[in-house]
Order: structure tokens, then C-alpha cells, then sequence
């Protein structure tokens, strides 16, 4: 939608159709605009109204303060005698034009433009009144357009005649918006913005369409459906979050607009809204939020779950499945669809202690967030052994049970089930790190619930992770394309070892920003030492009945020391690097913190904010594919914004309260501060390219000097 927004801009620069100035009237082939006043002659010391009256042919349309997703607002330039002043566009309430998936606000047939004028108290004479005014004008294609027009008014004295003025004057003030005679409250929560009107003179009943106009652009989307619900005196009217979707704490503005049936017809009336945005409470909602958004959230869990598998961060489980899976796909039809459902609850069975993770420690106080368990700098170690255990397995180092993962295998009689299990298991552990699109609205609406609504779309997360695998172990058709087994899988399954390997050392490289350089010289020992067992275990196994029983003690004793040594190990080493320096000295970005955000918008400046983490691969892959470029940097400096990065790596309270003013509950996050200290923030997508960036910071820049 920026780029709609952008190419009436630049067509503006390039060409406008003119008109010789002078003249109260003119016109193009699509509109005739007129400058009136709301007198024919003025006293010194006089407020008076002007305004730009335009007339514009059938089909066609001028825009709003707010076009919407395409469009340029009308500017008019006041020329006036020394002394004079001239207001602000007074814009009556606008309509809406659509065109495919585009929305716009604006006016067609006419409208007028008011602006009050300030004669100076020494006038005499003639009061002149010139006027530049540009619009755009479109109907399939837009038309930039310009006209300039002058009014001559007679200095009169005071207590003469001054007339009527033009008669559309009064026409063009009664299609102002008013201020609401009805108190509104405007909320936020995961489903979306909620505006509430409540009085005694609502009458829901006679009202035909109620909409909003959001005055500033990108605070909720333009062409998505605002549904409305009554009870009693209240009406509740739902709105979509934009790109620049409003923070708890700001204020929300713009017109309302109630359409009523009256005895000549249908009449619309604007009102004023300008109201501070606040945090939604629970039960508040006339819909009862809960039984209307939870289908919802579950739709898009189970839909994240499934983009899920295509995440970086869960392709090295991937290897696992599908070898898991060519492995059974030739077995009785019963014995595969078993291996599915053994996947299936390992990952059920992981969503849901999460999830009761998740509940007790919010019931404790804490805020915590998505993935927040790779803020441990322990838990990240014990995933990297983990990974690094099951490359040594795939690659033929010891094997535990018959399973075809080699994990989990001896704890039950049928080992191969038990390793499909234990497979879900590993699969939730590895996608915790990684956002799917769809996932943030429902884990940001889950984390807001009470703890049963928590759980349920926790589970409808995994299940859509594990759905994949489970349609394939139970559709015959699809089993049959996959190739048949034979002396290759051996192969095949050593080589799915490196994608665990290379797991293991991206885990030690964020262990390493969590703990240093002391972190991971343990990491690395303890892998050191979990090879020496599993060698020392697989060599064992075919000797005698005492070489193996002390070849199982020592591998155990060994793994032991390992974990005890890599626990105490990289806590001194988190210790270690706490104390040192953590300034940015020397690069592009300075590191986050509320005091210097809030210094940066108190003077007014610009700001763009990065919330990342170590263990969060979309974050990485957005640093090195956009943040890092230099045609990003170079944006950064010549628009003189400051840019800061926040590090949720280790838990951080400070950058999880941010985040959840953004309703968010993990990162990646982007949010861009306009110059200006009243300016709201832009909020980018989670997956960005260079132009992305540029184009948001550009886009912003470009309509501000509007």
C-alpha cells in the first residue's frame, strides 16, 4: 500500500494541469473549482470563512485528509495581505471508494473545503484572497491537477452590511464532523481495535452502515470490513489493526460516521473522535470475545503450526522425519499410522507442558514471551548436546534400540514408536525460536487468556506442526510416491547427521553472545566428552557382559559430569560477560533502552527500533539481508534517524513490556519513529529486504512534508 500511496506523489511532481491564476472560477475537464467566502465584504479584525468549492464530474473522486490506500489529500496554499492568517482544512466527512482490494476516502459529485481567515485590524481597501490548490483527481487513472484562484473582498466599516456571502458556505459547515454528544472509548487487544459508543441517543435500529475514518494513515486497514454490534445503549464497532497500528497509550482519531434512515432519506453525520487507546479488559467485549475469537486464534494456530515446518530453525528435524518416514512408509499400513500418531503426541505432549510452562510462571509475575526458553543460556547448551547426540547417532557413532532416529528407543518395549514420540518432542524444541506468519495473532491472543484457552491453542499449534507427517503416514497414495527402501537409507541417514551438526553450532554461536568465549570452551568440551561416550558405549556393546556394563557407567558417568560441568560452567560465564562492556562503540546502532528511546522522542527525532535475539533466525537472516546492507545505513544517516537494538537474547523485562505495548509476544519487531515527538509509530513486517526499510522510512518522510 505505500507504493499506491507514492506514485500519485510522484506524478504530482512531474506534471499538473493548470489554470491562469486570477479568476474566483476554474476548471479542468474533470472539476471546476471555485473560491467562495462566507461574505461579500469584510470589517478590520474579521473571522471570516473561505473556502474551495469543487465540482467534479460523475465516476470521478478527490481525497480525504486520509486517502487510504491510494491517493493524495487536496492542498490549498492561502495568499493573503500582510497581517492575515488562514486555518487549517476544515474536511467535512468523507465516503468511501473502492476499487478491487483498494480502498479510499474521499469525495465525489462535490464538496467544498473551509478555512478561517483572519482579516488584520488595519484593512481598508479591497481584502485580497489568492488560492494554490492542488488535488488529485481519479476514476481508473489518477489525473494531478492544479488551479489558482483569487477573491477580491471590500473593507468595509464596522457595523456596515457585510452580505450573505455565498449560500454553500452554510452547506459545506453542516457536512462537518461534530464533536460526539456520546461518550467513546476506544480499546486494544490481540483480535483487532474496538471503538464503544454508549447514550441514550443511539438508536441502533435506524442506523444503516456506521464506519470509521481513521485520520491518520495505516492505523487500521483501510479496506477491511468494520462490523458493529448493539445492546441497549452501547454500540461496539470492531476495527483491523493497519501497518502503523496505534500502541496502547496513544491516541486514536478520525471521524465517525452513523448513517441513519430519515423521512427523506438516508443522512450520514460525522463526529469527532479523539480518544486515547487503551488496553482492552477481559470480558469487556459486547461480542464475547472469547467464543467469537478463539475459532479464530485455533484457525490460525493450526495454520502457523504447519508454515511452521518450513522454518529454518525446524529444518534439521525435518531430516529426522523424512527418514522416519521412508523408513515406515513400506510397513503395514497400521504400523505407519501409528508412527504418526506417536509424532503427533510427542509434539502434543511438548505444546502442552510448554504451555502449563507458560501459565505458572505468568501466575508468578513474570512476562515472558515466545521461545522465552532460549533465553537460558543452560537450556541452549542442553539443546546443542541434544542436536550434537543425534548427528553422532545418524552418523553411525552408537545406536540406542532399533528406532530410526536412535533417541528414546530403550524406554519402551516397542522402541520404534517410542523414537517417533520422542521425535515430536525434539521437533517442538527446535521450532520454539521461530515465528511462522499467522502465529503472532494467536500466541499473542493465547498469552491474554485464561489458562484453558492457552492450552487449547498451544495444542492446535502443535497439531498443526505435526500435521504433515500424520496426513502422510495415513494416506496410501501419498506413501507410494516415496522412493523404496534399500541400501542407500544407510547413506541417506548419515548424511542427515550434518544438518544436526550445523543446529549444534548455531546453538553454541548463541550461546556464545549469551556467555562469551568462557561459555564456549564448556560447550565445546561437554561435546568433546559426549563423543568420547558415545564411542566409548557403541564399542563396548560386543563385548562381554561386564565391558559392557562398565562401558554404560562410565558413558553415563561421563554425560553426568558433563551436564553438571556445563551448567555451572556457562552460568560463571554469563557472569563473566555481564560485567563487561555491552556499548556499540563503532557501529551503526546504539543499544536499546526506554530512557534513550523517550530522550529521542522528546527532542523530537527519529527512531527505528530493532527487536532481536540470538537464538531467533529470522532476526539474523533480517540483519544480514536488510539492516546490514549499506543502502539501509546510508537512509539511516542522511535522514538523521538514530537506530537502536534491543537484545531479548537473555530476558530482558524492559523489552518485554515493548513488546507487548505492540501486542507482541516474541520477536522479530520493527517499529519506526517519524521525526516529530507527537508522531506515531510504523510498525514494519517480520520479514524485511532493503527496500522494504528505505521505503517505509522514505514513505513516512515524504508525507509528513506533505
Amino acid at each position: 500500500m505505500l507504493i499506491l500511496r507514492l506514485i500519485p506523489i510522484a506524478l504530482l511532481a512531474l506534471t499538473c494541469s493548470d489554470t491562469d491564476a486570477g479568476p474566483s472560477e476554474a476548471a479542468t475537464e474533470q472539476v471546476r473549482a471555485q473560491l467562495i467566502a462566507s461574505v461579500d465584504a469584510v470589517h478590520p479584525g474579521d473571522t471570516i470563512q473561505v473556502g474551495v468549492h469543487q465540482t467534479i464530474i460523475p465516476h470521478w473522486h478527490t481525497y480525504w485528509v486520509n486517502p487510504g490506500d491510494s491517493g493524495l489529500a487536496t492542498t490549498i496554499d492561502y495568499d493573503l495581505p500582510a497581517g492575515a492568517t488562514a486555518g487549517a482544512i476544515q474536511w467535512p466527512t468523507p465516503s468511501r471508494i473502492t476499487l478491487g482490494p483498494v480502498a479510499n476516502y474521499g469525495y465525489e459529485n462535490e464538496v467544498t473545503l473551509l478555512s478561517s481567515i483572519k482579516v488584520p485590524d488595519d484593512a481598508s481597501g479591497v481584502f485580497p484572497v489568492k488560492a494554490k490548490v492542488k488535488w488529485l483527481v481519479c476514476e481508473e487513472i489518477c489525473i494531478p491537477q492544479r488551479v489558482e484562484l483569487a477573491l477580491d473582498l471590500p473593507v468595509v466599516a464596522p457595523g456596515q452590511d457585510r452580505g450573505r456571502g455565498s449560500a454553500l458556505i452554510g452547506k459545506a459547515q453542516a457536512s462537518l464532523p461534530v464533536a460526539s454528544p456520546w461518550p467513546v472509548s476506544a480499546t486494544s487487544d490481540n483480535s483487532g481495535l474496538t471503538l464503544r459508543i454508549t447514550g441514550t441517543g443511539l438508536q441502533p435500529d435506524n442506523i444503516k452502515d456506521i464506519w470509521f475514518y481513521s485520520l491518520e494513515w495505516g492505523r487500521i486497514a483501510h479496506n477491511a470490513d468494520q462490523p458493529w454490534l448493539s445492546s441497549g445503549d452501547t454500540i461496539e464497532l470492531k476495527l483491523q489493526p493497519g501497518d502503523d497500528a496505534p500502541a496502547v497509550g496513544g491516541r486514536f482519531n478520525g471521524v465517525l460516521a452513523i448513517t441513519e434512515d430519515g423521512r427523506n432519506g438516508s443522512v450520514t453525520r460525522g463526529f469527532i473522535i479523539d480518544v486515547p487507546l487503551a488496553a482492552a479488559k477481559a470480558g469487556a467485549s459486547l461480542a464475547a470475545e472469547p467464543d467469537l475469537a478463539l475459532p479464530s486464534a485455533l484457525f490460525l494456530a493450526l495454520l502457523g503450526g504447519v508454515i511452521l515446518n518450513l522454518m529454518p530453525c525446524v529444518f534439521p528435524v525435518l531430516s529426522i522425519k523424512a527418514l522416519s518416514l521412508i523408513k515406515h512408509a513400506h510397513q503395514a499400513p497400521l504400523q505407519t499410522r501409528l508412527h504418526g500418531l506417536a509424532y503427533t503426541s510427542g509434539v502434543l505432549f511438548s505444546f502442552a507442558l510448554l504451555g502449563s510452562l507458560l501459565i505458572a510462571l505468568q501466575a508468578s509475575g513474570l512476562q515472558i514471551g515466545w521461545g522465552f526458553q532460549f533465553q537460558s543460556p543452560v537450556f541452549v547448551l542442553a539443546v546443542a548436546y541434544l542436536m550434537f547426540a543425534v548427528g553422532l547417532s545418524l552418523s553411525g557413532v552408537f545406536s540406542v534400540g532399533g528406532s530410526a532416529t536412535g533417541i528414546g528407543a530403550s524406554l519402551a518395549e516397542r522402541p520404534g514408536y517410542t523414537g517417533s514420540f520422542f521425535t515430536g518432542m525434539l521437533a517442538t524444541i527446535v521450532a520454539t525460536p521461530c515465528t511462522a506468519p499467522f502465529m503472532g495473532a494467536a500466541i499473542g491472543f493465547a498469552l491474554a487468556q485464561p489458562p484453558l484457552v492457552l492450552l487449547t491453542v498451544f495444542l492446535s499449534l502443535g497439531f498443526g506442526l505435526a500435521l504433515p507427517y500424520l496426513l502422510l503416514s495415513f494416506w496410501p497414495f501419498l506413501q507410494r510416491c516415496l522412493p523404496k527402501p534399500g541400501a542407500w537409507m544407510e547413506r541417506v541417514k548419515q548424511g542427515m547427521a550434518f544438518p544436526m551438526y550445523a543446529a549444534a553450532v548455531w546453538l553454541v554461536w548463541v550461546l556464545a553472545q549469551q556467555g562469551g568465549n568462557d561459555a564456549v570452551v564448556v560447550a565445546l568440551g561437554g561435546m568433546v566428552a559426549i563423543a568420547f561416550a558415545a564411542w566409548l558405549y557403541e564399542s563396548t556393546k560386543t563385548g562381554g557382559e561386564t565391558a559392557q556394563h562398565s562401558g554404560e557407567g562410565i558413558a553415563v558417568l561421563t554425560l553426568a559430569l558433563v551436564l553438571i560441568g556445563g551448567y555451572y560452567g556457562v552460568e560463571a560465564g554469563v557472569a563473566a560477560e555481564a560485567k563487561s562492556s555491552t556499548a556499540a562503540e563503532g557501529k551503526d546502532w546504539q543499544p536499546y533502552s526506554d530512557e534513550r528511546l523517550k530522550a529521542l522522542r522528546a527532542a523530537g527525532k527519529p527512531v527505528f527500533l530493532n527487536f532481536t535475539a540470538a537464538w531467533c533466525i529470522s532476526c539474523l537472516v533480517n540483519e544480514k539481508v536488510a539492516l546490514s546492507q549499506r543502502s539501509v545505513i546510508d537512509t539511516f544517516r542522511q535522514a538523521g534517524i538514530t537506530y537502536l537494538k534491543g537484545d531479548w537474547t537473555n530476558r530482558d523485562p524492559e523489552i518485554t513490556r515493548k513488546l507487548a505495548e505492540f501486542s507482541r509476544s516474541g520477536v522479530p519487531l520493527y517499529v519506526y519513529y517519524p521525526a516529530g515527538a507527537a508522531a506515531g509509530p510504523v510498525v514494519l513486517p517480520q520479514i524485511l529486504t532493503p527496500e522494504i526499510v528505505t521505503q517505509a522510512v522514505t514513505a513516512v518522510s515524504t508525507n509528513d512534508q506533505l
